[in-house]
């Protein structure tokens, strides 16, 4: 298939090195570690943008995928989300990149596409205000937050309330 666009999503799932990647919908991807041939096939997917949430230490961090996005002529923002403690200024900040880009394609990715994939849950749900069962697409497919990351998301539930949270 010579356009991705036109290829069905289960042959799309499998054009990425990256693990776990997913077309959220039309204009959002999510995935594990990105690697540099991945990089250079986002051009042609039409991503305008990439959000890093893995901070520069995650032990498969691409070095220099900052400059190597950006000579693509892709916008490119990394919010170093610690595994071990998310913080909801974080999420905010994540919920704001995303409207600044909205109407344009995004890639959201973290090392295992566990962080990338709970904001995702967060955003769909607190942000476009979709049911759980949609919202969960691809959090459920990939993990099953930990204690940490369950409670992180009660907490965004119970503190951040719907659109005008990142107007």
């Amino acid at each position: 298939m010579s356009n991705f666009q036109d290829a069905p999503l289960q042959s799309r799932h499998h054009v990425m090195e990256a693990k776990n990647t997913y077309q959220v919908f039309d204009r959002l991807w999510c995935s594990a570690q990105l690697t540099e041939m991945d990089i250079a096939k986002l051009p042609a997917l039409g991503i305008e943008a990439v959000i890093n949430l893995a901070p520069p230490t995650a032990s498969n961090a691409l070095p220099g995928e900052a400059e190597l996005v950006a000579a693509q002529g892709i916008a490119y923002m990394q919010i170093p989300v610690a595994w071990e403690q998310p913080r909801l200024s974080q999420l905010e900040q994540f919920f704001g990149v995303l409207k600044a880009f909205e109407g344009h394609k995004v890639w959201v990715h973290c090392a295992k596409n566990m962080r990338a994939s709970a904001f995702i849950y967060l955003y769909r749900k607190l942000c476009l205000a979709e049911d759980e069962e949609a919202a969960s697409y691809p959090m459920s497919e990939i993990w099953t937050p930990n204690s940490i990351w369950h409670a992180f998301i009660d907490n965004a539930n119970q503190h951040i309330k719907g659109p005008s949270a990142h107007d």
